[in-house]
């Protein structure tokens, strides 16, 4: 997702009351987007009593993506199910939902996140969970199932899932792997003959980075650090990755190149396995869900929007929250306003201005104590910058 090099528009009031609109992601680890979104408000409002304040929480398909869909889609139901966790453990009562118009959403990070492991385990890690939840939703009578994809444990290419739907993983003597993106290194063969359908109207996958399945700018590379990968697991990972795109069944044939696509390294190349094998279709997770939650319209008659999250780096404007709020500000010619837990690459052109809570609150953990507390003064802060008066 690019990002507009143009100069950033210059908020102004000249004495009039502004339509500010708030649109955050979760600030990950510390804050839902719901909460971060009331506070920043909180601040904006005390010091400017006058303005018309909006929040539209946002999310990208990692986590939150649930919440947001839950306030924006009337009718939507949220339901429960225990499933194996991503280093093997059970997670309680992992949620989706299901939507009035006969979809359900699935979010990776309820079954298969990272902040589910007890400790990281790169090449084991797995998305069995997320499986199971497809599965729930299939029984629940799901016409079409949307996979919001982000915040994930393993780098298994989505063989997990795919395990817990009936597909088998094989090795040399037909035996099945064990679970896990590491394994995947000694593939021998793929078996979807038993790998259950999918709903009727197909499967859409979420995805939150523009990283490709494979290579220096793929998932293993770029992702596999964060889930505790060191170099030599990096390499077995791409690897692994590399024997699972050679074998899947009709995939290289019927695209010719899918492990290449951007958006196919999502959640640890669990966007590819969807894609491969059950044949969901990529879609920019910020963007779709921006659109769900009238993020666009809200844009067109607003003064400046404020948006962040918990660390703003090079993937920031990949596909995500922020890189998503970004583009549709410049569409609509509204300054934009950010702010992070930490500031970890440089800001956008189009930013006006940028304040980070670790600077606010003077180190990362004070930040993390009270993610609240500092969003509400980066608030205030803010709304009494001199560059929104002319």
């Amino acid at each position: 997702m690019s990002v507009p090099a143009a100069s950033p528009p210059t908020p102004t009031t000249s004495g009039r009351p502004l339509r500010v609109v708030i649109a955050p992601d979760s600030f990950k680890g510390s804050i839902p987007a719901t909460d971060a979104a009331a506070a920043l408000a909180s601040g904006w409002s005390a010091t400017r009593p006058d303005d018309t304040v909006v929040t539209i929480p946002i999310a990208d398909g990692g986590e939150g993506t649930l919440d947001v869909f839950a306030a924006a889609v009337p009718g939507a139901r949220r339901q429960r199910r225990d499933v194996t966790g991503p280093d093997g453990r059970t997670v309680p009562g992992a949620a989706w939902l299901t939507l009035p118009d006969g979809s359900a959403l699935v979010e990776l990070a309820e079954a298969s996140g990272l902040p589910l492991m007890r400790a990281p385990d790169p090449l084991g890690a797995h998305t069995t969970g997320l499986g199971e939840l497809i599965g729930a939703a299939l029984d629940e009578g799901a016409r079409r199932i949307l996979v919001a994809l982000g915040g994930s444990a393993s780098t298994d290419g989505g063989t997990g899932l795919l395990r817990a739907l009936g597909a088998r993983f094989l090795d040399t003597a037909g035996r099945p792997l064990p679970p896990g993106g590491g394994p995947l290194a000694d593939l021998a063969a793929v078996d979807l003959r038993g790998l259950r359908p999918g709903p009727p109207d197909g499967l859409q996958a979420l995805v939150d980075v523009d990283a490709p399945l494979l290579g220096p700018t793929g998932t293993a590379a770029v992702f596999g650090p964060q889930k505790g990968a060191g170099p030599e697991q990096i390499t077995r990972l791409d690897a692994g990755l590399a024997r699972l795109a050679d074998l899947m069944p009709g995939a290289a044939a019927a695209d010719g190149g899918l492990a290449t696509r951007p958006g196919t390294g999502a959640a640890g190349g669990t966007a590819y396995g969807l894609a491969a094998a059950l044949g969901a279709t990529l879609v920019p997770g910020a963007r779709t869900i921006a659109e769900q939650a009238a993020l666009p319209a809200a844009l067109a008659r607003a003064d400046l929007v404020i948006t962040g999250e918990g660390r703003f780096d090079r993937t920031s404007t990949g596909g995500k929250v922020v890189g998503g709020v970004l583009d549709l500000a410049a569409a609509a010619r509204v300054p934009v306003l950010l702010v992070a837990g930490q500031l970890d690459g440089p800001v956008p052109p189009m930013v006006s201005e940028a304040l980070a809570l670790v600077d606010l609150a003077g180190d990362r953990a004070a930040a993390i104590a009270r993610p609240g507390h500092w969003l509400t003064r980066a608030g205030t802060r803010l709304a009494a910058s001199r560059r929104l008066v002319t």
